[in-house]
């Protein structure tokens, strides 16, 4: 019996035993909550400082960023609305084309990137304009092949930098020369190219490869290196076919072509009928490193090389231009090449 004859209520008694298990549940959410805001306001963002990259990820998205640009090149020349301008003049006075094209395969590609990782450094061809800001986001989902051919690699986030090439062989492009066209996407780490990705918008072909990790692509199964087919850029034909004949002899075959990517995928086993097949690629003057970056990480991933025409590795922090001029090769003996090309290094100077 209860105290001083109160009679205590089976049913009382429950309600307020649950008004209790109310009052904890909600003081213990609440403080559940407030630890779990705290755990992920701590956590650095993707790519913030102090925090770190997943290099599958953003190979992911960059094969992703070089297929956006790509839709806008292709849509742009299709229709036929390229609006170009010359932008400036190269060293050697030629005009630098700029196109709609470039303009709105840059801002995919920039702000995809940007939105992903938002504070690793994205070095671009094109100025950003942040008035014309676009959102474009990434659902962090990783193709099927990246998955099964890389494995997570974490890396700081300063260390990263992101090169890209919204259009790569701009001048060809205006001409319609379209089998030379690109987008471009390479990620240095420390300065060495790691990942690199190379798409034709034409034919809807990628190539990407990351150093250590894997490649979509491979090397073709045999080269020539007694007479060696030797891809460059159109204008510098006349340059290294002297000094390329008077090495390996007249039947040399010089491949004059547009686009650095382009000229990359000429040393590789593509399923592209619209693609060239070289020996050997070389350019003989200045050049910007988002012209040359993917390629070469490319090339590196394959055990291929390319170096400045005295042989130095190419770092891609610091200035945007290389000034070395640059030769490329794979499954070759690159340095026995170097040394039987020795005029090449002083046409770069004139």
């Amino acid at each position: 019996m209860a105290p001083m004859g109160i009679r205590l209520s089976p049913l009382g008694v429950a309600v307020f035993c649950l008004l209790g298990l109310g009052v904890l549940y909600h003081l213990y959410s609440g403080f559940l909550a407030g630890r779990f805001a705290f755990f992920v306001l701590s956590e650095p963002a993707a790519g913030a400082p102090g925090g770190a990259v997943d290099l599958r990820e953003l190979l992911a998205v960059s094969v992703l960023a070089a297929a956006r640009g790509g839709e806008e090149v292709r849509r742009v020349r299709e229709g036929n609305v390229l609006n170009a301008k010359a932008k400036g003049k190269t060293r050697e006075g030629a005009d630098e084309q700029l196109t709609s094209g470039d303009l709105l395969s840059n801002r995919k590609m920039f702000y995809l990137l940007k939105s992903a990782f938002p504070a690793v450094q994205i070095n671009s061809e094109e100025r950003v304009d942040t008035a014309d800001q676009e959102t474009v986001s990434w659902d962090r989902s990783i193709p099927e092949e990246i998955k099964q051919k890389i494995q997570p690699k974490e890396v700081p986030a300063e260390s990263v930098t992101v090169w890209i090439d919204p259009l790569d062989a701009t001048q060809e492009y205006t001409e319609d020369l379209r089998q030379y066209v690109t987008t471009m996407v390479c990620v240095a780490v420390n300065g060495k190219p790691v990942i690199g990705v190379i798409h034709k918008p034409f034919s809807a072909y990628t190539a990407w490869a990351m150093v250590d990790g894997g490649s979509n692509v491979k090397a073709r199964s045999s080269y020539n290196e007694k007479t060696p087919r030797i891809i460059v850029s159109r204008s510098h034909a006349g340059k290294v076919e002297q000094v390329a004949q008077q090495t390996f002899g007249n039947k040399t075959v010089i491949i004059p072509a547009g686009g650095a990517g382009y000229k990359v995928l000429a040393l590789l086993d593509v399923a592209d009928k619209n693609q060239e097949e070289a020996d050997i690629y070389i350019h003989v003057t200045y050049i910007k490193k988002w012209d040359i970056c993917a390629g070469n990480a490319v090339l590196r991933a394959l055990g291929g090389h390319m170096t400045t025409l005295t042989g130095e590795e190419i770092s891609y922090t610091g200035s945007d231009g290389n000034e070395g001029g640059l030769i490329a090769s794979i499954n070759m003996n690159h340095k026995a090449l170097i040394e039987k090309l020795p005029d090449l290094e002083k046409t770069s100077h004139k």
